[in-house]
């Protein structure tokens, strides 16, 4: 996979988006086309350019601030840079004199006194500071310039007698900011000039493109990494398999973790836990189960993570028994449950009407010292609502006030389905109103219950005002529902109010004008 495709690719993503060795940033051997470094020679001070800088260095390695305050005025860029090389032996004092002259004139930093900033900083290791300027000033101000900034250490590297460590820096930063079109255009000149950057700061592009959920790039960029000679470490390829995993190739992940092995890499916890939960994903729990034994024979102990993802993994399933399994042997191992693995618990219990289960595992979780949160609440009162169990339900609701909690839109859509359950339509209407003061909406499906239930009811009215509120939502009803409502009315010798709702519904959805003159007609 060439560059010119990685850079086609990196180039479709949004523009938003420990320190390094000097061992491992060198020039490319192995590339014999690559360019020479060029170098760009600067105009030396006279006259009174020239006084200016050698009585503003004199000031400031003798640490006589107030007379340097006193120059401020006379600052210009061309000064600024002289100054800057003149010290740069001095990266503390460089930097001091550096974030002085921005207190005086922001302007005095072009990209050219930027770029010597860095140089001074990277070459002495300093990088946190580099990288910090390139975030807040450099990279911010040369918005959509990055081969200009790239240009702009390249044609002063020599000047400074620089390290390969300052174009690391910029890579670096460029993907932890997520600008991947910089970071790829930084990376490709990085070649073409016979650098490298290090592994570490093509992780944190592997990083950041794994948020994106881009496995393609990764997968190229990977691919680049290992053409350039880049060796990967453990956590290279653990982005890697993350990213298979996460597209549900996971024979590919599991080659990359063969390969892993076969370069004397060994794998961390994060790495079964990876491979564990893709195979959770696909519904392969016992491959899951195998892969934790797997660990441990290794002499690698499943952390929390481990045992959440495999209970997910159950209660997805509805294998609620297996999922019980895994949670006594995490206890077992004495690996404290967390808030995560009650509520995951707790959700398969009322996903299998199971909630006197789940109301015990709550008891159960506070008793371990934990607070419940508004997901748990969640999980309860669904699963309490889809028994019918309603009061209990609204007593929990109740609950919430007391914690600080509020009901999200899920609670109130239960509620609205616990009372529909029961054909208790104005109940439901009820608390669908409650639900639209607290700034939530129904979803489409809820409000065909709600509807649904009102003409089960032979309350048409109350359903044709439940439709109002759904047509108010722009929410479209099914066609179905619409057939049984007017239908209802009809019936109820309403025909006022079915005129006026199927005149309501021609003004305010886009529903087939023959269907409904087919109603009127019916």
């Amino acid at each position: 996979m060439n560059g010119v495709l990685l850079r086609r690719r990196l180039c479709t993503l949004p523009e938003n988006g420990k320190e390094v060795t000097a061992s491992v940033l060198r020039p490319i051997s192995r590339f014999p086309g690559s360019m020479p470094v060029p170098h760009r020679s600067i105009a030396e001070p006279v006259g009174q350019d020239l006084d200016f800088v050698t009585v503003a260095h004199s000031h400031l390695v003798s640490g006589e601030w107030p007379r340097l305050d006193a120059l401020a005025g006379g600052l210009t860029p061309l000064r600024v840079k002289h100054v800057l090389l003149r010290v740069q032996r001095d990266p503390v004092l460089s930097l001091e004199f550096f974030d002085w002259t921005l207190l005086q004139n922001p302007g005095l930093h072009t990209l050219e006194n930027q770029a010597l900033i860095l140089h001074i900083l990277t070459r002495s290791g300093r990088f946190r500071p580099a990288e910090s300027i390139l975030r807040k000033s450099v990279i911010p101000k040369a918005a959509g310039t990055g081969l200009d900034l790239f240009d702009a250490l390249l044609y002063s590297y020599r000047l400074c007698d620089s390290s390969p460590r300052v174009f690391d820096s910029l890579f670096k930063t460029y993907a932890h900011m997520k600008k991947f079109r910089d970071a790829t255009e930084t990376f490709q000149r990085m070649r073409d000039f016979g650098f490298l950057p290090t592994v570490k700061s093509c992780n944190a592009l592997l990083s950041s493109l794994l948020d994106f959920d881009r496995t393609d790039i990764i997968l190229t960029f990977y691919r680049e990494m290992s053409r350039c000679g880049i060796s990967p470490n453990a956590y290279t390829l653990n982005m890697v398999m993350c990213a298979l995993c996460n597209s549900g190739k996971l024979e590919k992940a599991m080659g990359v973790f063969e390969d892993m092995e076969r370069k004397g890499l060994s794998p961390m916890i994060t790495t079964f836990n990876t491979l564990i939960d893709g195979h959770c994903k696909k519904g392969l729990l016992e491959s899951a189960l195998n892969l934790m034994n797997a660990m441990i024979s290794r002499g690698l102990h499943p952390n929390v993570v481990t045992y959440n993802t495999l209970i997910h993994g159950f209660c997805k399933e509805g294998r609620l028994e297996e999922a019980n399994k895994v949670f006594n042997k995490m206890k077992t191992a004495q690996i404290g449950p967390n808030i995560v693995t009650y509520n995951t618990l707790i959700n398969g219990y009322s996903e299998v009407s199971n909630s006197e289960m789940g109301l015990r595992l709550r008891e159960e979780m506070v008793r371990d010292g934990l607070q419940a949160d508004i997901l748990t609440y969640n999980a309860l009162i669904m699963g309490l609502c889809k028994e019918g169990k309603t009061k209990k339900a609204e007593s929990l609701v109740k609950e919430l006030e007391k914690e600080n909690l509020f009901p999200n839109a899920s609670i109130f859509s239960a509620l609205v389905t616990g009372q529909c359950r029961r054909q208790n339509s104005e109940r439901a209407f009820q608390i669908y109103k409650a639900m639209k003061r607290c700034g939530h909406q129904l979803n489409p499906e809820t409000f065909h219950l709600l509807i649904s239930t009102f003409c089960k009811n032979q309350d048409f009215e109350g359903a044709a005002e439940a439709l109002g509120e759904m047509l108010h939502g722009s929410i479209t009803p099914q066609e179905s529902l619409l057939v049984e409502l007017v239908e209802g009315l009809r019936r109820s010798g309403n025909s006022h109010s079915t005129v006026g709702l199927l005149s309501k519904i021609s003004t305010q959805m886009r529903i087939p004008e023959k269907f409904l003159k087919d109603l009127t007609c019916a």
